[in-house]
């Protein structure tokens, strides 16, 4: 499309300001939300009416999924010690607030995938909170919450979670455990962040270095057990930190293994006829433009799978 915003995406955007959780210096670039917003736009790959704005998630979607004195604790400030050891950013009003924004955007994300085929959440993806805490930079698991806002509404009721992180989705993992109602898949470096790895339906624990080739092959192979599982709606965690050049990961794919990554799971979903909200999880990679790189390419494969279907 255009610069001049002539053609619209296919699909929605969500995205608000205020999803920088403003971490400073911090190995997470929360900038990257906004980064992102800037370079979609001025490459023509999206207009500004492409955009909408989520509103902080309610309280009952929120509580679907986590424990009461969880959410106490983030509203009022009274997280302990070990608590922020455990989360491993620091606790502001302002962290709190990006992190209610970008779950109530991944529930709007997904009421978009099901209307347009997809719905991309520029943001989301925080795979480590767990119901009762938080853990490795996520302090509300917002796929949890969007799945069981949909099926709590009567939406759907089958939901596959497809978490490509290079880390193991641990809390979404906890989260679904013995709910068939739900299946994850986990494609994640094994000797990596979690240590402690709770079963999802199906783990593909990749050894150190894993390159373009053997990760797409690794993936691909899940296609049948996926299909089996018939899911009525994807949540696709699009992590960056697959990525060669991340600093905390240490996998090899490089930057056009991640886009063959993405329309992989982008055909895959068309193929099956199944919407797809997409959430954008870690991305740390040495030059921040890399992880920006990849997140918008992630968008452009998105649009040009669902533009090749129509």
């Amino acid at each position: 499309m255009t610069a001049s915003g002539d053609r619209k995406l296919p699909f929605h955007l969500v995205y608000h300001d205020r999803y920088d959780l403003n971490l400073g210096g911090h190995v997470f670039p929360a900038q990257k939300y906004r980064l992102i917003r800037e370079r979609l736009l001025a490459d023509g790959v999206a207009a500004a009416a492409d955009f909408v704005a989520p509103t902080p998630v309610a309280d009952e979607d929120l509580l679907a999924v986590h424990d009461r004195a969880w959410v106490q604790k983030l509203k009022h400030g009274t997280l302990s010690y070990h608590d922020i050891l455990k989360l491993e950013i620091p606790y502001s009003s302002q962290m709190v607030d990006g992190m209610m924004l970008a779950t109530g955007g991944s529930i709007l994300a997904a009421e978009h995938a099901l209307a347009d085929g997809i719905g991309f959440n520029i943001g989301g993806g925080f795979h480590h909170a767990f119901a009762g805490h938080g853990e490795g930079f996520c302090a509300i698991n917002d796929i949890a919450v969007a799945v069981r806002a949909l099926q709590r509404r009567g939406r759907i009721q089958r939901a596959l979670v497809v978490d490509l992180d290079v880390h193991h989705g641990n809390g979404t993992a906890a989260i679904f455990a013995g709910d068939d109602s739900v299946f994850t898949l986990s494609v994640h470096q094994y000797a990596n962040y979690p240590q402690e790895k709770p079963p999802s339906t199906l783990d593909v624990h990749l050894a150190d270095g894993v390159g373009d080739a053997e990760y797409l092959a690794a993936l691909a192979g899940c296609a049948e057990k996926i299909g089996a599982f018939a899911p009525e709606f994807i949540c696709y965690v699009a992590g960056a930190d697959p990525y060669r050049e991340d600093q905390l990961g240490g996998l090899n794919l490089t930057l056009d293994g991640m886009a063959r990554r993405d329309r992989l799971i982008f055909d895959m979903a068309l193929r099956f006829h199944v919407p797809v909200m997409v959430v954008l999880a870690g991305g740390y990679a040495v030059d921040t433009d890399d992880t920006v790189a990849i997140h918008c390419r992630t968008c452009v494969e998105a649009r040009d799978a669902l533009r090749g279907a129509a």
